[in-house]
């Protein structure tokens, strides 16, 4: 697709057709993230964090070998129905 910058008040912008939003995964409204690489502009879909970590990250960072054990935490001291 070949689109045209613009002029709008003191800012330029593109406009996208909505093929290349569907194909993007982009609606109007959503934040992106724009960078530059290589002289290419980027414009990707801005994907929030919720809280302090990525689980994903966290996750790709465990051992591969590591193996779950059971822990035993001992008898019920409420009114637990085991």
């Amino acid at each position: 697709m070949v689109t045209r910058v613009q002029k709008w008040g003191n800012s330029q912008g593109l406009r996208f057709s909505k093929a290349i939003m569907t194909e993007a995964r982009i609606n109007v409204g959503d934040q992106v993230n724009v960078s530059v690489n290589d002289g290419q502009i980027i414009v990707e879909p801005f994907t929030k964090v919720r809280g302090k970590y990525d689980l994903r990250e966290l996750v790709s960072r465990m051992p591969t070998n590591d193996q779950v054990e059971e822990t035993e935490w001992g008898g019920p001291t409420g009114k637990e129905a085991w």
